[in-house]
């Protein structure tokens, strides 16, 4: 952009302008442009520069770059073939466009960008050479922003009336410019919420108005707050919601038992997380005469109070899913339904919706029944006191494990259901590893906070026989009812919960990784490819490799989502599957009960289009949801780190880039990244094909998988960034 400039330097020329003006018909390429229209976007009205413009239009339609539709109105001529994708920007500033006409990702360096931000749907065409090999191009419009909102902090130039929020995001590469009348009254260093409003031509910066403060950064609260807004995920229920849930009569009513199942009767009991409070799910287990087990598993009835049309109703379909934060879960439903109502607690009547199966020893399924029905439930057990009961064969909880903190004896016929569901569980388990299964088993990390919501120490929760024993029957559950529906003819609509074969690219790169610490792997076809994968991730079992490895292995995996269009789950090598058993935190589950529902009522096949959006919106929700658990393990992973900033520090190379290196500590599953600038015994270089970083002179190797010794650099709770200090390979 030029500005009107005094004396001579008036007839310099518009530096850059054929490039510009072609840009700007490109951009808008369905409307004609005069040179009077130009110059206003160039933001230049003096006689020098109209002339100016007048030749370079002249000049390009001669050159039949442009065209001349009107008399003196001009269009670009479009010889490019343009596609859509989605962006996503690196750090750096480029980034990668995503799209589905081409093979490979197609690179876009920063000053081709134009004003696109990561994850926005954009249109762009692409260059005819290649650069590097790459496939490169430039974006010419955005189509959909994937957000508007960004968290950051705010800095105010007291002697101006504008302030700038720096994001926190790392991809988000520009400050967000606030007039001082739209600060919301934040303070200089606020962590804020901010909405994007426009972002015009001249401008460097986007605008916008700043929509929330979320408090001072590095504080608890401000920072979980902060986890969430990023993703636009909710802290709370508006009033008018609570206010609804609180209305709703939850009482059991003769009337209402009348219609269902009565099941009060059978032996029932939970097993769940010892601090659990929303309890979806019970198992009932009768034997009965022909000497076959019944087996129920009950699920809450949240569909017999979450009636379609109602703001309740609404805000759970918005939410789709219940967050679990390092130290809060923010439920998709209030606490008088999530906690109270529809939590499956001991020794209280609830409606249910059950799917009730007959079982013989052989753990072969002989007869089904799904509907709704009425339960109680006998005991709640922890995991940990279920877990006693089948390593021990008794009816006895150690003090240890015992939720009421003293030793006790559990009624011995629930501890006789609880070890022949094993042994079932045991057999199912091993059917489906030999139909094709794969067994992630990956190492959670868990914080145990204090008061404050300090960590005071890291610990790791593993899946024992207990576990196992609940997932089976849940597995059984959710397989058993997509499968009655999905087999029914005429077709009907369902949602299912799919997972696609995995990408024969991904899996070549994690041979590449796993080879370097002695793997072999055989992707031959489907039943090879599960079987090695299997293997690897029991081979790897305890080995300090074995996060790293977990981890590249569930990356290789396609994603799991939601969707009316079945082809089947690859990972639990299932032909049908869906979400039943979850409907207190997963939207999907509470769809699925009300279609089940409808059909067993002989309604039907329900409208594709309506479930598909929906099943597209939870999958979409429940991406959110897991990049804001992982940012906050992330959180409370720096936090830790900051108090023992003196000690050094066992880890495993987890990445190697051409800026440093990645460590992940084997004690606590912390990562942080060593700069390269701070590996000064040496000049190092980045070698891209053995996922190495080279010394110069003295040819040190740091390759993936090494095991190293770091020590806490630097920790920064706002970027959740951890820098480590390199010491030297750990010897020992």
């Amino acid at each position: 952009m030029t500005r009107k400039r005094k004396g001579k330097s008036r007839k310099k020329g518009i530096s850059n302008l054929t490039n510009t003006i072609l840009s700007i018909l490109k951009k808008d390429r369905n409307q004609a442009f005069n040179y009077k229209q130009i110059a206003a976007k160039l933001g230049v009205n003096d006689a020098s520069s109209r002339n100016q413009i007048i030749k370079t239009l002249a000049k390009l339609a001669a050159k039949q770059e442009i065209e001349q539709v009107d008399r003196g109105k001009f269009k670009a001529i479009i010889n490019t073939e343009y596609h859509t994708g989605i962006l996503d920007l690196s750090a750096k500033g480029s980034g990668y466009v995503i799209c589905e006409d081409f093979d490979e990702d197609v690179f876009i360096a920063s000053n081709n960008i134009n004003k696109a931000l990561s994850g926005d749907e954009v249109e762009f065409y692409v260059y005819k050479r290649r650069k590097r090999g790459k496939v490169e191009g430039e974006i010419t419009n955005i189509i959909k922003r994937e957000k508007s909102e960004y968290v950051g902090v705010i800095q105010i130039n007291k002697n101006s009336n504008y302030a700038f929020v720096v994001p926190d995001s790392n991809k988000m590469y520009k400050d967000i410019f606030v007039p001082i009348n739209k600060t919301f009254k934040a303070e200089d260093g606020d962590k804020v919420l901010v909405k994007l409003e426009d972002w015009p031509e001249k401008a460097d910066s986007p605008y916008g108005k700043v929509v929330k403060i979320l408090g001072k950064p590095g504080e608890h609260n401000t920072e979980i707050h902060a986890i969430l807004a990023e993703y636009g995920l909710p802290h709370e229920f508006p009033y008018e919601v609570e206010d609804f849930a609180n209305k709703i009569d939850t009482s059991i009513t003769e009337e209402e038992i009348a219609k269902r199942r009565d099941m009060r009767k059978d032996l029932t009991f939970t097993i769940d997380p010892k601090d659990a409070k929303d309890f979806d799910d019970a198992l009932s287990f009768e034997v009965l005469d022909n000497g076959l087990y019944e087996i129920g598993i009950h699920i809450a009835d949240v569909s017999h109070y979450l009636k379609e049309g109602t703001v309740l109703d609404d805000e759970a379909f918005e939410r789709a899913t219940s967050v679990y934060l390092v130290d809060r879960v923010v439920p998709m439903l209030p606490e008088v339904l999530s906690n109270n109502a529809c939590s499956l607690r001991p020794h209280e009547e609830k409606y249910t919706f059950s799917a009730v199966f007959q079982i013989n020893d052989k753990a072969e399924i002989k007869n089904q029944w799904f509907g709704r029905t009425v339960t109680y439930s006998d005991a709640r057990y922890a995991y940990e006191e279920a877990q006693a009961v089948i390593e021990s064969k008794t009816n006895q909880i150690p003090v240890e494990v015992s939720l009421i903190g003293k030793a006790y004896k559990t009624d011995q016929k629930l501890a006789d259901a609880i070890l022949k569901m094993d042994e079932l569980a045991k057999i199912m388990r091993k059917k489906r590893m030999s139909s094709g299964a794969i067994s992630f088993d990956k190492v959670e990390v868990k914080f145990n906070l204090d008061e404050h919501n300090n960590p005071a120490g890291v610990f790791f929760k593993t899946s024992k026989d207990a576990n196992k024993l609940i997932e089976e029957f849940m597995l059984l559950a959710n397989r058993k009812v997509s499968e009655f529906i999905g087999k029914q003819s005429p077709k009907k609509t369902f949602v299912y919960r799919v997972h696609d074969e995995p990408d024969d690219s991904k899996l070549a790169s994690l041979q590449n990784v796993v080879s370097r610490f002695g793997y072999k792997l055989n992707f031959k076809d489907r039943k090879t490819t599960s079987a090695t994968l299997n293997n690897l991730l029991k081979e790897v079992a305890g080995k300090k490799e074995q996060n790293l490895v977990d981890t590249l292995a569930i990356r290789s995996m396609s994603k799991a989502e939601y969707t009316t269009q079945n082809i089947g789950h690859y990972g639990l090598a299932f032909d049908y599957y869906s979400h039943f058993t979850s409907p207190i935190r997963r939207y999907p589950d509470v769809m699925a009960h009300r279609l089940l529902q409808y059909y067993l009522d002989g309604g039907k096949s329900a409208n594709e289009d309506v479930y598909e959006d929906k099943c597209q919106h939870s999958s979409n929700m429940e991406m959110l949801a897991t990049k804001a658990e992982r940012d906050s393990i992330k959180y409370m992973q720096i936090r830790f780190m900051e108090d023992h900033k003196d000690e050094e520090f066992v880890g495993v190379i987890s990445g190697v880039t051409d800026w440093g290196i990645y460590v992940e500590i084997i004690s606590n599953k912390c990562e942080g990244m060593v700069s390269v600038r701070d590996m000064k015994d040496d000049h190092y270089a980045f070698d891209q094909d053995h996922y190495a970083m080279v010394g110069r002179n003295t040819k040190t190797m740091y390759q993936l998988g090494d095991e190293v010794v770091v020590k806490v650099k630097n920790t920064d709770l706002v970027k959740k960034h951890l820098d480590f200090n390199l010491i030297g390979k750990n010897e020992h």
